[in-house]
């Protein structure tokens, strides 16, 4: 006589922590309909002397993840970091109208990759994860006009570049090319799924 029932428990997944403030990268870890924590990371998060935006958000993704999981040693802890990379020079968060016009006006015509790292780590069990997924875009050639209704409709100061993809932002780029489709927003899912099944995660 044969049973459809599994012949032993699977181990319980262990418990997931994102390791943010983020509410876009919380919105898009709520897609894998998971469990999780929200906590926010203490990192200082200013770049080095001549550091790469690659290497920077690859470095503040392990580091708000360690941080972190250092606090919650039992859980599978997620952290992330994007930085908008223009010919080598990395581009944050613009916090204000002023500094956000000056970047788009910067970006206008030109192809910028953002550079989001994802890190992974669970301090009881030693894993430890980093990835980075690259989003090559190209931006339309804005007039100062578009420039201003944009920002006034959609006041993407919390975003880096300026440009708020999953909105109005949209309507300023010709182009994107990436792997991951979530990853130009916060958090590349793909990478995200995968690395945390790794760790432990029961997904789905």
């Amino acid at each position: 006589m044969t049973s459809d029932r599994p012949s032993a428990t699977p181990p319980a997944s262990r418990p997931l922590i994102l390791g943010s403030t983020s509410r876009y990268r919380h919105e898009l870890l709520s897609r894998l309909k998971l469990p999780f924590e929200a906590v926010a990371p203490n990192v200082d998060e200013t770049p080095h002397s001549g550091e790469n935006p690659a290497d920077l958000a690859v470095r503040l993704a392990l580091a708000k993840a360690r941080e972190v999981a250092q606090r919650h040693p039992q859980a599978v802890v997620i952290g992330s970091d994007q930085v908008a990379d223009l010919r080598g020079e990395p581009l944050g968060k613009p916090g204000t109208h002023e500094r956000a016009v000056a970047q788009l006006k910067r970006l206008r015509g030109e192809t910028v990759v953002f550079q989001t790292a994802l890190a992974v780590v669970c301090a009881a069990t030693g894993f430890e994860q980093c990835d980075i997924a690259s989003v090559r875009v190209v931006f339309r050639k804005l007039s100062d006009a578009e420039i201003e209704r944009y920002l006034r409709a959609e006041q993407p100061y919390d975003c880096a570049g300026s440009a708020k993809s999953e909105g109005l932002g949209i309507a300023l780029l010709e182009r994107i090319d990436n792997d991951d489709p979530t990853a130009l927003v916060g958090l590349p899912l793909i990478r995200t799924c995968r690395m945390i099944r790794a760790a432990g995660v029961h997904v789905p």
